[in-house]
């Protein structure tokens, strides 16, 4: 069984209908173990939020994403004893410290990162954190 880090990007589109949702629905029925780092469901959260404050989704829609979601068996990680290490992949990329933490718990976790995120995943292709990241049709 493979081991992925889940970015938010990923997840939102197993239950959202956005360019490279079926890629990534394809990854749940596959038997992989996905982790995650604890601040995950409050970026997914956000999501969904914003998607009823633009009128994108209802309320009702947007709890019931969640219970879905927090089914799923998830491995979830501290980010505290991450952020050294998000730091400076942050500060060597240029990324935001929030993406960082998730490309920080891959290289701990010796895995790769699957993003849906595509200027986080171009921004690395020439950074040594290359081999931590997997886009989500290539897998």
């Amino acid at each position: 069984m493979s081991r992925y880090v889940l970015d938010a990007s990923i997840a939102i589109k197993w239950f959202l209908p956005e360019v490279y949702s079926e890629a990534a629905r394809r990854l749940i029925a596959n038997e992989h173990t996905f982790l995650v780092p604890d601040f995950f469901f409050a970026e997914v959260a956000n999501v969904l939020w914003k998607r009823v404050r633009r009128g994108e989704d209802t309320a009702k829609n947007a709890r019931q994403t969640l219970a879905d979601l927090n089914a799923i068996p998830l491995e979830i990680y501290l980010s505290q004893p991450l952020m050294p290490l998000a730091l400076d992949i942050a500060l060597e990329t240029d990324r935001a410290v929030y993406d960082s933490l998730y490309l920080a718990l891959a290289v701990t976790q010796k895995c790769q990162m699957l993003t849906a995120d595509e200027k986080f995943y171009n921004a690395l292709q020439n950074t040594c954190y290359v081999s931590n990241l997997l886009w989500v049709e290539n897998i």
